[in-house]
Protein backbone atom coordinates (compact mmCIF):
# COMPACT_ATOMS: atom_id res chain seq x y z
CA UNK A 1 0.00 0.00 0.00
CA UNK A 2 3.01 2.29 -0.42
CA UNK A 3 2.35 5.13 -2.93
CA UNK A 4 -0.38 2.96 -4.45
CA UNK A 5 -3.14 5.48 -5.24
CA UNK A 6 -6.13 3.22 -4.61
CA UNK A 7 -9.83 3.95 -5.02
CA UNK A 8 -10.35 6.67 -2.40
CA UNK A 9 -6.94 8.31 -2.79
CA UNK A 10 -7.38 8.53 -6.57
CA UNK A 11 -10.86 9.98 -6.06
CA UNK A 12 -9.47 12.64 -3.71
CA UNK A 13 -6.62 13.42 -6.13
CA UNK A 14 -9.09 13.89 -8.97
CA UNK A 15 -11.25 16.23 -6.87
CA UNK A 16 -8.28 18.20 -5.55
CA UNK A 17 -6.24 18.30 -8.77
CA UNK A 18 -8.73 17.96 -11.64
CA UNK A 19 -7.72 17.87 -15.27
CA UNK A 20 -6.38 21.28 -16.29
CA UNK A 21 -5.54 22.55 -12.82
CA UNK A 22 -2.19 24.24 -13.21
CA UNK A 23 0.46 25.11 -10.65
CA UNK A 24 2.30 27.08 -13.30
CA UNK A 25 3.61 23.88 -14.89
CA UNK A 26 1.14 23.51 -17.76
CA UNK A 27 1.83 26.99 -19.14
CA UNK A 28 5.57 26.60 -18.49
CA UNK A 29 5.91 23.33 -20.38
CA UNK A 30 3.67 24.42 -23.23
CA UNK A 31 6.12 27.25 -23.78
CA UNK A 32 9.27 25.17 -23.22
CA UNK A 33 8.03 22.52 -25.67
CA UNK A 34 6.57 24.88 -28.26
CA UNK A 35 9.35 23.95 -30.70
CA UNK A 36 9.20 20.23 -29.94
CA UNK A 37 8.94 18.34 -33.23
CA UNK A 38 8.65 14.79 -31.89
CA UNK A 39 6.64 12.72 -29.42
CA UNK A 40 6.53 13.53 -25.70
CA UNK A 41 6.29 11.09 -22.78
CA UNK A 42 4.79 11.81 -19.37
CA UNK A 43 5.66 9.14 -16.79
CA UNK A 44 3.27 8.89 -13.80
CA UNK A 45 0.47 10.47 -15.84
CA UNK A 46 -2.06 10.07 -13.01
CA UNK A 47 -5.57 11.37 -13.68
CA UNK A 48 -4.43 13.38 -16.70
CA UNK A 49 -4.25 16.76 -14.94
CA UNK A 50 -1.22 17.71 -17.07
CA UNK A 51 -1.52 15.14 -19.86
CA UNK A 52 -4.98 16.07 -21.16
CA UNK A 53 -4.29 19.83 -21.61
CA UNK A 54 -1.04 18.98 -23.41
CA UNK A 55 -2.92 16.61 -25.71
CA UNK A 56 -5.57 19.26 -26.31
CA UNK A 57 -2.80 21.72 -27.21
CA UNK A 58 -1.72 19.43 -30.04
CA UNK A 59 1.30 17.68 -28.53
CA UNK A 60 1.98 14.10 -29.61
CA UNK A 61 2.07 12.87 -26.02
CA UNK A 62 2.02 9.41 -24.42
CA UNK A 63 1.82 8.49 -20.76
CA UNK A 64 1.86 5.63 -18.26
CA UNK A 65 0.94 5.09 -14.61
CA UNK A 66 0.98 2.11 -12.22
CA UNK A 67 -2.46 2.94 -10.75
CA UNK A 68 -5.39 1.62 -12.76
CA UNK A 69 -7.69 3.81 -10.68
CA UNK A 70 -5.81 6.94 -11.76
CA UNK A 71 -5.66 5.79 -15.36
CA UNK A 72 -9.43 5.34 -15.30
CA UNK A 73 -9.87 9.05 -14.58
CA UNK A 74 -7.38 9.94 -17.31
CA UNK A 75 -9.09 7.77 -19.91
CA UNK A 76 -12.52 9.14 -19.02
CA UNK A 77 -11.25 12.71 -19.31
CA UNK A 78 -9.86 11.91 -22.76
CA UNK A 79 -13.07 10.24 -23.88
CA UNK A 80 -15.21 13.15 -22.64
CA UNK A 81 -13.13 15.48 -24.84
CA UNK A 82 -13.10 13.12 -27.85
CA UNK A 83 -9.34 12.62 -27.42
CA UNK A 84 -7.46 9.38 -28.01
CA UNK A 85 -7.62 7.52 -24.69
CA UNK A 86 -5.31 4.82 -26.02
CA UNK A 87 -2.28 7.04 -25.50
CA UNK A 88 -2.00 6.03 -21.82
CA UNK A 89 -1.15 2.61 -20.42
CA UNK A 90 -0.14 0.83 -17.24
CA UNK A 91 3.53 0.99 -16.36
CA UNK A 92 6.08 1.83 -13.68
CA UNK A 93 9.14 4.04 -13.53
CA UNK A 94 11.32 0.96 -13.22
CA UNK A 95 9.71 -1.18 -15.91
CA UNK A 96 8.25 0.99 -18.69
CA UNK A 97 9.32 0.14 -22.23
CA UNK A 98 8.52 1.87 -25.54
CA UNK A 99 9.84 0.96 -28.96
CA UNK A 100 9.84 4.60 -30.07
CA UNK A 101 12.20 7.25 -28.80
CA UNK A 102 10.91 10.57 -27.52
CA UNK A 103 11.85 14.16 -28.22
CA UNK A 104 11.03 15.04 -24.62
CA UNK A 105 10.15 13.34 -21.32
CA UNK A 106 8.33 15.50 -18.77
CA UNK A 107 7.76 14.58 -15.10
CA UNK A 108 5.83 17.47 -13.52
CA UNK A 109 4.80 18.21 -9.94
CA UNK A 110 7.35 16.13 -8.02
CA UNK A 111 6.23 12.68 -9.18
CA UNK A 112 9.86 11.57 -9.51
CA UNK A 113 10.21 11.93 -5.74
CA UNK A 114 7.94 8.93 -5.24
CA UNK A 115 11.13 6.94 -5.95
CA UNK A 116 12.78 6.80 -2.54
CA UNK A 117 15.71 4.48 -3.24
CA UNK A 118 18.75 6.27 -4.63
CA UNK A 119 19.95 3.34 -6.77
CA UNK A 120 16.49 2.90 -8.28
CA UNK A 121 16.19 6.63 -8.97
CA UNK A 122 19.51 6.63 -10.82
CA UNK A 123 18.46 3.59 -12.84
CA UNK A 124 15.23 5.36 -13.81
CA UNK A 125 17.18 8.42 -14.97
CA UNK A 126 19.22 6.10 -17.19
CA UNK A 127 16.00 4.53 -18.49
CA UNK A 128 14.77 8.03 -19.36
CA UNK A 129 18.07 8.66 -21.17
CA UNK A 130 17.68 5.45 -23.17
CA UNK A 131 14.12 6.38 -24.22
CA UNK A 132 15.09 9.81 -25.53
CA UNK A 133 16.10 10.43 -29.12
CA UNK A 134 19.54 12.04 -29.60
CA UNK A 135 19.15 15.66 -28.60
CA UNK A 136 15.96 14.85 -26.66
CA UNK A 137 15.14 16.74 -23.47
CA UNK A 138 14.32 15.51 -19.97
CA UNK A 139 12.31 17.92 -17.79
CA UNK A 140 11.63 17.08 -14.14
CA UNK A 141 10.01 19.10 -11.35
CA UNK A 142 11.10 18.55 -7.75
CA UNK A 143 9.58 19.95 -4.59
CA UNK A 144 12.01 21.87 -2.42
CA UNK A 145 12.92 20.44 0.97
CA UNK A 146 10.71 22.93 2.82
CA UNK A 147 7.62 21.11 1.63
CA UNK A 148 8.84 17.89 3.29
CA UNK A 149 9.43 19.24 6.76
CA UNK A 150 6.09 20.89 7.52
CA UNK A 151 3.74 19.65 10.19
CA UNK A 152 1.16 16.97 9.39
CA UNK A 153 -2.19 16.41 11.03
CA UNK A 154 -4.33 18.33 8.57
CA UNK A 155 -7.84 17.09 7.77
CA UNK A 156 -8.93 18.62 4.45
CA UNK A 157 -12.26 17.54 2.96
CA UNK A 158 -13.98 17.41 -0.42
CA UNK A 159 -17.61 17.10 -1.43
CA UNK A 160 -18.21 14.37 -3.99
CA UNK A 161 -20.40 14.61 -7.07
CA UNK A 162 -23.16 12.83 -5.13
CA UNK A 163 -22.94 15.16 -2.13
CA UNK A 164 -21.00 12.81 0.15
CA UNK A 165 -17.89 13.85 2.08
CA UNK A 166 -14.32 12.65 1.54
CA UNK A 167 -11.72 13.45 4.21
CA UNK A 168 -7.97 12.95 4.41
CA UNK A 169 -5.90 12.79 7.57
CA UNK A 170 -2.13 12.84 7.12
CA UNK A 171 0.23 11.77 9.89
CA UNK A 172 3.99 11.95 9.49
CA UNK A 173 5.46 8.74 10.86
CA UNK A 174 9.13 9.11 9.99
CA UNK A 175 11.70 11.52 8.61
CA UNK A 176 15.10 10.07 7.71
CA UNK A 177 17.59 12.88 7.26
CA UNK A 178 20.31 10.49 6.10
CA UNK A 179 18.23 8.80 3.39
CA UNK A 180 16.42 12.12 2.73
CA UNK A 181 13.00 10.49 2.94
CA UNK A 182 9.68 10.97 4.68
CA UNK A 183 6.90 8.46 5.29
CA UNK A 184 3.36 9.64 5.97
CA UNK A 185 0.21 7.70 6.81
CA UNK A 186 -2.68 8.94 4.67
CA UNK A 187 -6.10 7.89 5.94
CA UNK A 188 -8.93 8.49 3.48
CA UNK A 189 -12.54 8.29 4.67
CA UNK A 190 -15.84 8.43 2.81
CA UNK A 191 -18.81 9.75 4.81
CA UNK A 192 -22.44 9.41 3.77
CA UNK A 193 -25.22 10.95 5.86
CA UNK A 194 -22.77 11.38 8.78
CA UNK A 195 -21.84 7.66 8.65
CA UNK A 196 -18.42 6.31 7.71
CA UNK A 197 -18.97 3.97 4.75
CA UNK A 198 -15.44 3.37 3.48
CA UNK A 199 -11.86 3.99 4.55
CA UNK A 200 -8.43 3.47 3.03
CA UNK A 201 -4.93 3.72 4.48
CA UNK A 202 -1.88 4.37 2.35
CA UNK A 203 1.78 4.83 3.14
CA UNK A 204 3.10 7.82 1.24
CA UNK A 205 6.87 7.92 0.87
CA UNK A 206 8.91 10.68 -0.73
CA UNK A 207 12.57 11.59 -1.20
CA UNK A 208 13.98 15.09 -1.37
CA UNK A 209 17.03 16.07 -3.41
CA UNK A 210 19.57 18.82 -3.19
CA UNK A 211 19.89 20.93 -6.34
CA UNK A 212 23.52 20.04 -7.02
CA UNK A 213 22.91 16.44 -5.97
CA UNK A 214 20.22 16.00 -8.62
CA UNK A 215 22.26 17.82 -11.25
CA UNK A 216 25.13 15.41 -10.61
CA UNK A 217 22.75 12.43 -10.87
CA UNK A 218 21.58 13.70 -14.27
CA UNK A 219 25.14 14.09 -15.50
CA UNK A 220 26.05 10.64 -14.17
CA UNK A 221 23.17 9.23 -16.26
CA UNK A 222 24.72 10.81 -19.36
CA UNK A 223 22.79 14.06 -19.66
CA UNK A 224 24.36 17.39 -20.61
CA UNK A 225 23.26 21.03 -20.53
CA UNK A 226 21.65 20.68 -17.10
CA UNK A 227 19.69 23.78 -16.05
CA UNK A 228 17.88 24.21 -12.71
CA UNK A 229 15.16 26.89 -12.51
CA UNK A 230 13.10 28.12 -9.60
CA UNK A 231 9.30 28.36 -9.58
CA UNK A 232 8.91 28.00 -13.37
CA UNK A 233 11.17 30.93 -14.27
CA UNK A 234 13.50 29.32 -16.77
CA UNK A 235 17.17 30.00 -16.16
CA UNK A 236 16.58 31.76 -12.83
CA UNK A 237 18.53 29.82 -10.23
CA UNK A 238 16.44 28.37 -7.40
CA UNK A 239 16.38 30.51 -4.26
CA UNK A 240 15.85 29.32 -0.69
CA UNK A 241 12.17 30.28 -0.73
CA UNK A 242 11.34 28.46 -3.98
CA UNK A 243 8.62 25.83 -3.82
CA UNK A 244 9.40 24.08 -7.12
CA UNK A 245 12.73 23.36 -8.78
CA UNK A 246 12.53 22.49 -12.48
CA UNK A 247 15.41 20.67 -14.15
CA UNK A 248 16.07 20.54 -17.86
CA UNK A 249 18.72 18.25 -19.29
CA UNK A 250 19.54 16.96 -22.76
CA UNK A 251 20.69 13.69 -24.25
CA UNK A 252 23.71 14.45 -26.48
CA UNK A 253 23.27 14.28 -30.24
Amino acid sequence: MNNRYGTLSSWVYNLDKPVGRSFGDIEYYRERLSNCAGPVLEPAVGNGRFFVPMLEAGFDIRGFDPSEEMLGYCRRACAERSLDDGRVSGGTFEGFVYEQRFAAIVVPLGSFQLITDMAVAKAVLRRFFDHLAPGGRLMIDLDAIGGFLGEGGRVPSWTTEGGDLLTLTDTRVSTDFIAQTTVTHLRYELWKDTKLVDTELELFSLRWWGVEEFAMALREAGFVDVVASGDYRYGQAPAKDCETISFKARRPE
